[in-house]
């Protein structure tokens, strides 16, 4: 690959980059914590690309003063750059309840421990939260609280209905995820990767994920209403 096709890979690698961290585009891709290391890895890759045409000219004019004639490169080579502007036009789909219950669930450490839960009849509590306190305590802080959470919908072999958020650890390549099983009065029609937002009561039932035995502890549900996938598909707040 000649000068000016490496120039051009790493300055439309750098612009996807920054069009993907100046937009919501990185969160299919990594967490959002990320996005100030995105930007400056776009930065770098533009300047570099600047760089190398700068001293490619550099190059021809000190060849044209010896009248040396460069060596033509195939122009095959342009085609790397097909890739990127997939990059840039095409949004991967976030992962859903295909990727779910095909793979186990993250929740199979205990955590450190658990914050006091705010004031309140209901209490919102992330998905990954509300499964970390079903199944490692015991249920103490969510006794007698109605919980609310919201997750995408997957479906068992059984029918079992579970709401599902994947959690990164780094980027969607390493995404788990947590599950909770849904009871009481779930939907009527289930539409697995529908986004849903559930308020119910804790619940002792629990059952293991038959893909690597990790805990999914269930949720009592006393209402369910369908929402817009948020902003952010995917749960970093787990940490393993």
């Amino acid at each position: 690959m000649n000068r000016q096709a490496q120039a051009a890979v790493l300055f439309l690698t750098g612009g996807a980059i920054l069009h993907a961290g100046l937009t919501d585009l990185y969160l299919r891709y990594v967490k959002a914590g990320l996005r100030p290391l995105l930007l400056a890895a776009g930065v770098v890759l533009i300047a570099t690309a600047i760089a190398t045409v700068w001293y490619e000219r550099r190059d021809r004019r000190n060849r044209a003063q010896r009248e040396v004639h460069p060596h033509r490169e195939p122009g095959i080579a342009w085609l790397m750059t097909l890739p990127l502007l997939a990059l840039v036009l095409v949004a991967p789909p976030a992962l859903g309840s295909y990727s779910a219950m095909r793979t186990g669930t993250a929740l199979q450490k205990q955590p450190w421990g658990f914050a006091d839960l705010p004031e309140g009849d209901t209490v919102r509590l992330s998905l990954v939260d509300y499964a970390g306190r079903a199944a490692y305590d015991h249920g103490r802080s969510l006794d007698n609280r109605r919980i609310r959470t919201a997750g995408f919908l997957a479906v068992g072999s059984d029918g079992t209905p579970y709401l599902v958020r994947m959690a990164l650890s780094c980027c969607a390549a390493d995404a788990q995820p947590v599950k909770i099983g849904l009871t009481g009065h779930t939907p009527t029609v289930l539409r697995p990767d529908t986004w849903l937002e559930v308020t119910g009561t804790y619940t002792e039932k629990r059952t293991k994920d038959p893909v690597n035995e990790g805990v999914i502890p269930f949720l009592n549900v006393t209402e369910a209403k369908p929402i817009k996938a948020p902003r952010d598909p995917y749960d970093e707040s787990w940490n393993g």
